[in-house]
């Protein structure tokens, strides 16, 4: 199964684009990329977007999983936030986030990231 920093790495490769040539257009070290690819460490929102713009790809192919041979059950992570916020809440969120142009879900991933962040200042 890819993870996001295999898919980095992939479409980085794909564009011809060295570590430190991400690293700069992103605004990051090219160690944090080197993490980011080896799965070390994930990306935040922001710096997904930052990645996805770098990569002119869409944060739908970027956070995509490549192999779902093994779709018949649910990702553990998947299962573990359903219990937690609950089975209705995440209906009601899936119902809609289906219904959503990329652009939408960035915008709302970019709310919910400044509510989360604003809050806490």
């Amino acid at each position: 199964m890819s993870t996001i920093g295999e898919n980095i790495r992939m479409y980085r490769e794909q564009r011809n684009m060295s570590q430190q040539e991400l690293a700069m257009k992103v605004r990051v070290g090219v160690a944090t990329i080197q993490k980011y690819e080896s799965g070390e460490q994930i990306p935040d929102t922001p710096t997904i977007l930052k990645l996805c713009t770098a990569l002119d790809v869409p944060a739908s192919e970027l956070l995509e999983r490549a192999d779902l041979s093994n779709s018949s059950s649910l990702d553990p992570e998947i299962e573990y936030l359903i219990k937690e916020i609950g089975i209705k809440r995440a209906k009601l969120i899936l119902r809609k986030a289906k219904e959503f142009s990329e652009e939408d879900f960035l915008r709302v991933m970019q709310m919910l990231y400044e509510l989360k962040y604003n809050k806490e200042s």
